[in-house]
């Protein structure tokens, strides 16, 4: 059987993904390594699983073996940053303090502002914003990292988005989150299963579908500067989407 690599992206319904694909595949086969603190012998892509799902770096995808598919999922960027935002902050209300004594992010996400969240703290907050939602898109495929923004700095945009394209061409597929239908489809094609992930989303933040996650988020906004700032945050993902879409390789 063909390998599977899910790029899971966070916040483009990667979990409903991951369920219906290990359902699929069987649990024995499903790669424990689903973030880069769980790497083995640090290998974030260890052989002998048939699954590799998770928010993880994918500088080892051509150490796979049997010829893997590899696909990942793009949300509307302005979204995407609305609901890893508005998640965060409803899971830190949630959580009890102890919970929060090892979590920075959450802890910060429940004592501050939008803004002061944004764009407030030390330098070491800062590259924690810049790496989780600064550009992802673009960081994720041009670095192949996680924590990939800082490879990136002092690069203009276009080079920027040059590399993600390049980065881009090592996965089969680039599925829009509304567009899962066509992952549906290719499933069935390559492995004879036919997965339901289309419309049944998990972890949707207790928002209605189709509720506007950026709308929300830019109404936490405290000074009128901020909502103008955050635009940079999308504008990279933005312009490579378009170029994605206009290569024909954004399903």
């Amino acid at each position: 059987m063909r390998p599977i690599v899910f790029l899971h992206i966070p916040k483009t319904a990667g979990q409903t993904i991951h369920h219906a694909l290990g359902a699929m595949v069987a649990a024995k086969n499903i790669s424990p390594v689903r973030v880069n603190e769980q790497a083995i012998d640090g290998d974030l892509l260890p052989s002998g699983y048939l699954l590799h799902s998770g928010h993880i770096d994918w500088i080892g995808l051509e150490r796979v073996e049997g010829d893997p598919f590899v696909f990942s999922v793009l949300r509307d960027p302005a979204e995407r940053i609305g609901s890893f935002y508005l998640f965060m902050l409803k899971t830190a209300q949630q959580a009890l303090p102890e919970e929060l004594q090892n979590r920075r992010g959450m802890a910060r996400i429940r004592e501050v502002s939008a803004d002061d969240y944004f764009f407030g703290g030390d330098e070491n907050w800062q590259g924690f914003i810049q790496n989780m939602y600064f550009n992802f898109y673009c960081s994720y495929l041009a670095t192949r990292k996680f924590g990939g923004r800082k490879i990136l700095r002092g690069l203009e945009t276009d080079e920027i988005v040059a590399r993600a394209l390049r980065g881009a061409e090592a996965l089969d597929r680039i599925y829009r989150v509304e567009s899962l239908a066509a992952l549906e489809d290719d499933i069935e094609q390559l492995y004879g299963h036919r997965i339901r992930v289309a419309d049944h989303y998990a972890n949707t933040g207790g928002h209605p579908q189709g509720a506007t996650r950026w709308g929300r988020l830019c109404a936490r906004f405290e000074r009128d500067t901020s909502i103008s700032r955050l635009e940079t945050f999308i504008a990279e993902d933005i312009h490579l989407m378009a170029r994605l879409d206009a290569a024909g390789r954004l399903v």
